[in-house]
């Protein structure tokens, strides 16, 4: 269920000014049945943004061409991490890696995970619920380091007609696989609520 209320806020890069777009809230959530939960809300000018239309829901590479909402998870103390891509056309892709950049080929089949698309006047709406396998291992025992992040695609945005939203940018140019950037902490699910971004 998409949630009601929203504690974060994603911000866009420095290097990539996206004046079409007014804000992106995002919420992440530990379930009970270890599922990940996340939403995005994307306010801005729908008119000039340019989303991908519904198509078959199956994987695929390079969502992060368009319009793309994305999620980076490790686990403290790990340097491996989950990357997991969700498109407004219900497509997704999962990856997994070793460390910074290293895909770990060892790991290559995910489940699909849950995704739900909503577009209004003025706002886009994508939830995504991932499955407890294909979390980091461990993961329900440790505390989540949790990276939010969007792609966003416009008819009149600088640097390439995309710009880069994230919790955290901590590099002179956009990189969600920066560790330092993934600001969001989810303990335990026995423990309490999420922490927020430094």
């Amino acid at each position: 269920m998409f949630p009601s209320e929203f504690t974060l806020t994603l911000r866009p890069h420095p290097a990539t000014p996206a004046p079409v777009v007014r804000s992106i809230d995002v919420h992440a959530a530990l379930r009970a049945d270890g599922h990940l939960e996340l939403a995005w809300c994307l306010r801005g000018d729908m008119v000039r943004l340019l989303i991908p239309e519904p198509r078959t829901p199956d994987c695929t590479d390079a969502l992060w061409e368009h319009t793309c909402f994305e999620a980076f998870v490790g686990v403290a103390g790990d340097s491996a991490y989950r990357e997991f891509n969700f498109s407004p056309s219900g497509q997704w892709a999962s990856y997994a890696f070793s460390d910074y950049r290293q895909r770990d080929e060892a790991v290559r089949r995910f489940h699909a995970p849950q995704i739900v698309a909503r577009r209004f006047a003025g706002r886009l709406e994508i939830e995504a619920v991932v499955a407890p396998a294909d979390l980091p291992p461990m993961a329900a025992a440790a505390t989540l380091e949790v990276g939010l992040a969007a792609v966003v695609e416009a008819v009149d945005t600088v640097a390439g007609c995309h710009s880069y939203w994230a919790l955290r940018h901590p590099a002179p140019l956009p990189d969600f696989h920066r560790r330092d950037g993934f600001a969001l902490e989810l303990p335990p699910r026995s423990s309490s609520s999420p922490s927020s971004p430094a």
